[in-house]
């Protein structure tokens, strides 16, 4: 399917060293497209480029996804999951724009109260300090109550975050699935989930005490005692301009050091 994009605008965070100065030159070799910053976005467009880091990424990405506005991002920090072209990649990014050579890939979303997330949900007891015993329920049936310091429920997407951290599984973006993955467990026998994307997603805490929730590691909310999460209406989409080393494979052997053999 060909896009033809009119209405093009370059998100900066101020914050990140450069990322003005890169937003600038990507608006001047688009025809001084619209430029504006992360903190004050702007829904009349029709491809939204993130110049910063995964971080910026996200933020662009809830917002964006609720309009169904593609999103490329440009990478400024320091690994670059999701925020996937260099700055020096910008005349090549340009051209494969133009000329069509791309896909939108449609990633999963997470949904809890009315909030949004790309990456991950996290759960946590009241006391983020502490650890606390919180009960899992999967379409209203208990399956484990975790005393750990938390619960990630990660998108494929975010399975490269703080999923992979705390110890979950890599999974390829285009599985339609949730991981469930417990921080710091108390129990040896513990081990991460893999549920549907189709499935209810219940937690509550075993103490009766409120849940700290956060969404992207960037919304916090405190909620009382339980609180569900299901698969978002919306996907999130993601222009991945082709042949770039921008498939998921060729993107864990790069940011992982896979397949490198160890300097003599």
């Amino acid at each position: 399917m060909e896009h033809v994009f009119k209405n093009i605008g370059i998100i900066y965070n101020p914050e990140i060293e450069k990322a003005k100065e890169t937003a600038e030159i990507f608006s001047k070799k688009f025809n001084d497209c619209k430029v504006f910053t992360i903190d004050k976005l702007e829904n009349n467009i029709d491809l939204a480029i993130a110049i910063g880091g995964d971080g910026s990424f996200l933020k662009v990405a809830r917002y964006y996804s609720e309009y169904s506005i593609p999103i490329l991002g440009v990478n400024m920090g320091r690994l670059g999951y999701l925020a996937q072209v260099k700055p020096v990649e910008i005349d090549e990014a340009i051209n494969k724009i133009n000329l069509n050579q791309f896909e939108i890939e449609n990633r999963l979303m997470l949904k809890a109260i009315n909030k949004t997330a790309l990456n991950d949900i996290v759960v946590k007891g009241e006391h983020c300090a502490r650890t606390a015993t919180l009960d899992l329920y999967i379409n209203d049936k208990l399956l484990c109550s975790y005393v750990s310091d938390g619960l990630i429920i990660a998108t494929p997407t975010g399975s490269t975050a703080y999923s992979l951290s705390a110890g979950g599984p890599i999974v390829s973006p285009e599985l339609e699935c949730f991981l469930i993955i417990p921080i710091c467990p108390h129990t040896l026998n513990t081990r991460p989930v893999i549920v549907l994307s189709s499935e209810k997603i219940s937690i509550k805490n075993h103490e009766n005490s409120k849940l700290n929730v956060s969404f992207d590691g960037q919304v916090d909310v405190v909620v009382e005692n339980e609180i569900k999460i299901e698969k978002n209406e919306k996907n999130a989409p993601i222009l991945i301009l082709n042949q770039q080393k921008d498939k998921f494979y060729d993107i864990l052997k790069e940011k992982l050091h896979w397949s490198i053999s160890p300097e003599k």
